[in-house]
Order: C-alpha cells, then structure tokens, then sequence
C-alpha cells in the first residue's frame, strides 16, 4: 500500500536539493504541488495522497513518479525527458 509520509519525505529531499534548505515548511510544499496551504494541512492530516498534484510536479522537475511515490530507483528521469506529450 502506498503511504502518505514516505512520499513526502521524498517530496522534502526534492526541494532541500531545489531550494538549498535544511527545513522544507508545509506551505512551501503546497505551493510546489499547487495546493493551498490548506488543503494540505486537510491532507496531511488524513493521509490523503494527491496523486494528481505529485503527477504533475513530478513532471514538471523531471522526477520519477514511480520513484516519489514507491521510492523504486531512479530518482530522476533521464535528462531528454519532455513536458510535451
């Protein structure tokens, strides 16, 4: 079963290598995934996976969704990958 906390410790190690930072806050992740700061506080505190916000910054930072998700390797996508379909 995926799990909602691993997930985001990943997401975390994404954008401490991205922004340079030790601490990666809650609304710093909503707006990495397009979420209000909200929301995800609603998420997060059920667990719920946004499948649909992970997809596409997984997309958009060339990361490896089957990796952000069930943490299988590798981390990033090959460096030709495109954002057009």
């Amino acid at each position: 079963m995926i799990q909602f906390h691993p997930i985001f410790e990943r997401l975390e190690t994404i954008l401490r290598e991205k922004n340079g930072q030790k601490k990666v806050l809650n609304k710093t992740i909503a707006r990495e995934l397009g979420l209000t700061p909200e929301y995800f506080a609603v998420i997060k505190k059920r667990g719920k996976i946004p499948y649909m916000a992970l997809a596409l910054f997984a997309q958009r930072e060339g990361i490896n969704l089957n990796w952000l998700l069930l943490g299988t390797h590798p981390k990033r996508l090959s460096s030709d990958h495109s954002s057009s379909s």
